[in-house]
């Protein structure tokens, strides 16, 4: 199955990123003469996380070019060789050489989409040893994706729809593939951008970032710049000295802080200087590195009013340290102040962001009614997911040539859903979210304004719903290896996740003790699992 043009390809995982079992179930397998037969596996979740009531599904484009280029290579096979036992026949691993996803179908929740449990987000279909080699890439792929992706979509939630997010967290997420997988879903969840270069050049995620501390504190205020002229925004009249203005208006805005001119540090005010003649449609100032009220706002101000005097715009502050909501309460008073004082109506509304370790409870004081915080950056919180580390996907065998296949085990929550299957979204007359149903395949699919009879899982009982509308959930993606069409764009995916999540009943949609969105069986797929579970024969 050949790949198209991808620049992403180089980055897609390989074949032998997968756990031991695998190869030696192919073994297993191939040695029992079974490595053709048919089979269908399901990838799934068993609770969603967070405590809450939903998951965004994510991680299908990756899915997809993995699978597009699996093949194992000669230095796989002998790789593969050096664990196996010695005595392995030869022509297993030729067998091997042969392999690639050719005969495989999958079908998919839409990227975006709202996942609940026992929802098949993939269905996986083809050879059997293929189909099982495959099973923990794409849990690797899907899962911390799908994690993230609701993360997101849960700070988002809370930040509401006007406060800018930003994921900063490479610097802190588990390695390069984790904070690339981060950046990138943060922005599917909900998040406007991110700092991670990487992500943007290969996922087009909209870059965003300030400037670091060391970068302040490099500068001692003795430095020159090699050329201070900056000529006016509209390009007319003639360059001016920047530093040179930055200091005059430095002597008007600490006469009206009531600041003696000798107090805001001469280094952090150089630094701004530079950066302002580095960007000066884009400058803004990090405020904390020695004192925001009596350093880095009026150095700010002085460099932010001499741009203005040109015709620039700052285009924000940032804070990483102390009572965030209270500094840009003040922050904001004083541009009100200063922009009456010096006529320059502009800088009353310069963007204030913040960041520094802002978990949920924190990102929550920041987004109440009447905060004058506009941008929010998030890093530890967003990539490392510190109240739930992993979603627990599952992978789990439905059935081989056509036969359901289920799994009992001792814990009732890991028993499997038996059979091919079908999912659906039943709607009511206003558009809401009623319950998710799944079937058999070969069931008919429920219709609009009929009852249907179905089994909510966990409960004893079955029940009679009427919808009004009725969504299939599973799109084909992939047939006997080939791409049915493109897919949708990752800008595409996170406004699909925002509708999505608009039709989410708010009930289902709090973060704490939600109400659990229903999932239920029909009724024959019911029976089979209550036959099954019983040691009836399929």
């Amino acid at each position: 199955m050949a790949a198209e043009r991808d620049p992403e390809a180089s980055a897609a995982a390989r074949p032998l990123l997968t756990d031991l079992y695998q190869a030696t179930m192919a073994l297993g397998y191939w040695r029992a003469g079974r490595a053709r037969d048919q089979a269908e596996f399901e990838l799934y979740f068993r609770r969603c996380p967070f405590g809450g009531a939903f998951a965004l599904a994510a991680g299908l484009r990756d899915c997809v070019r993995f699978l597009r280029t699996f093949r194992l290579r000669d230095a796989d096979v002998q790789f593969l060789a050096s664990v196996l036992p010695s005595d392995t026949d030869p022509a297993f691993f030729e067998h091997l050489r042969t392999l690639d996803c050719s005969g495989v179908t999958v079908r998919a929740l839409p990227e975006g989409s709202l996942a609940f449990p026992s929802v098949p987000l993939l269905q996986v279909s083809g050879p059997l040893l293929v189909v099982q080699l495959l099973e923990t890439p794409l849990l690797c792929l899907v899962s911390y994706a799908s994690l993230i992706a609701t993360n997101a979509a849960r700070l988002r939630l809370i930040a509401g729809p006007t406060k800018r997010l930003l994921e900063m967290g490479l610097r802190r997420a588990q390695g390069p593939d984790g904070g690339l997988t981060a950046s990138t879903y943060s922005y599917l969840g909900g998040f406007d951008g991110s700092s991670n270069v990487l992500a943007g050049q290969l996922r087009g995620v909209p870059l965003a970032g300030t400037l670091a501390h060391s970068f302040v504190t490099s500068f001692s205020g003795a430095e020159v710049p090699p050329d201070p002229m900056l000529a006016p925004a509209a390009s007319q009249g003639p360059r001016v000295d920047l530093a040179a203005c930055v200091e005059a208006w430095l002597e008007r805005v600490c006469a009206h802080l009531g600041l003696g001119v000798q107090e805001p540090h001469r280094g952090e005010r150089a630094a701004f200087v530079a950066y302002a003649l580095a960007f000066p449609r884009a400058f803004q100032g990090l405020l904390d590195t020695y004192s925001v009220q009596r350093s880095g706002l009026p150095n700010f101000l002085a460099v932010a009013l001499a741009l203005g005097e040109l015709g620039y715009r700052a285009v924000g502050i940032r804070l990483d340290s102390g009572d965030l909501l209270q500094q840009a309460q003040e922050i904001r008073r004083v541009f009100r102040t200063v922009a009456a004082q010096f006529q320059m109506p502009w800088l009353e509304s310069v963007p204030i962001a913040v960041s520094n370790n802002i978990d949920e409870e924190e990102l929550a004081r920041l987004a109440q009614e009447g905060s004058e915080v506009n941008v929010i950056g998030i890093g530890t919180t967003m990539v490392t997911c510190p109240r739930q580390p992993s979603l627990g996907c599952v992978y789990k065998l439905v059935s081989v040539g056509g036969q359901p296949r289920m799994k009992l085990t001792e814990d009732p929550e890991k028993q499997t859903l038996p059979g091919s299957k079908a999912a659906f979204r039943l709607l009511g007359s206003d558009g809401s979210l009623l319950m998710d149903v799944l079937q058999l395949a070969e069931e008919p699919p429920p219709q609009p304004g009929q009852e249907l009879r179905v089994w909510p899982r966990g409960a004893r009982e079955a029940c009679v719903v009427r919808p009004a509308h009725v969504e299939p959930l599973l799109r084909l993606c992939i047939q006997q290896g080939q791409l049915c069409g493109p897919l949708p764009s990752l800008a595409e995916s996170r406004a699909f996740a925002q509708l999505s999540l608009g039709r989410l009943n708010p009930e289902h949609k709090r973060l704490e003790q939600p109400a659990p969105y229903q999932v239920a069986l029909s009724d024959e797929l019911q029976a089979l699992v209550d036959r099954l579970s019983t040691g009836g024969s399929s």
